[in-house]
């Protein structure tokens, strides 16, 4: 996949994992963002592989295609998929890679609350925070443990930002139990 020369954007958000699968929640996430924080663009960034979780339930060209299938009808979002191009999934060489490529004033990291609680054990968690805001979405269960989470002691709400939304009773976790009981 080729991403295009040098782009210009007042602000974008990167929205990353494994997308295993893709769901509407997902492209209501997306949505929400572009809204509230008036972005020009969305990446949606699609990793062969989470660090943190065993294996991939389905193929990475199966998540890719769902991912470009259900984003398709929002053409501020771009489904791309960086691994072998900048030969990491982490998330700071995303963002370093996409701000190197896409002028932009400012970058905003869009995760779930789950993923704020356990941000403290990514690879720079605190270059993450320099370089960009982090935009925080309600997860069932979790909202309460990411407002007390230890990165939300360190750094005092700077650039942490939490949207309030209506919590979206879909996730890959769901459906990945759905297949395998089928």
């Amino acid at each position: 996949m080729r991403l295009m020369g040098k782009s210009s954007y007042n602000s974008f958000g990167i929205l990353g994992g494994s997308f295993d699968p893709p769901h509407l929640g997902h492209l209501r996430l997306c949505e929400i963002a572009l809204k509230k924080l008036k972005l020009s663009k969305i990446f949606w960034v699609v990793t062969k592989k989470n660090p943190f979780k065993k294996k991939a339930f389905f193929s990475l060209k199966k998540r890719l295609y769902e991912s470009k299938k259900i984003s398709k009808s929002n053409k501020k979002i771009k489904v791309i998929y960086l691994d072998k191009k900048i030969r990491s999934s982490r998330t700071i060489n995303v963002i370093e890679y996409l701000r190197k490529i896409n002028k932009a004033n400012k970058i905003y990291l869009l995760i779930g609350s789950d993923n704020l609680v356990s941000f403290h054990k990514w690879k720079d968690y605190e270059k993450i925070i320099d370089l960009c805001h982090i935009v925080v979405f309600s997860r069932e269960g979790y909202d309460k443990m990411a407002r007390k989470s230890a990165i939300m002691e360190s750094f005092k709400n700077k650039k942490i930002k939490f949207i309030r939304n209506k919590k979206i009773n879909i996730s890959s976790t769901i459906i990945r139990k759905y297949y395998n009981n089928q």
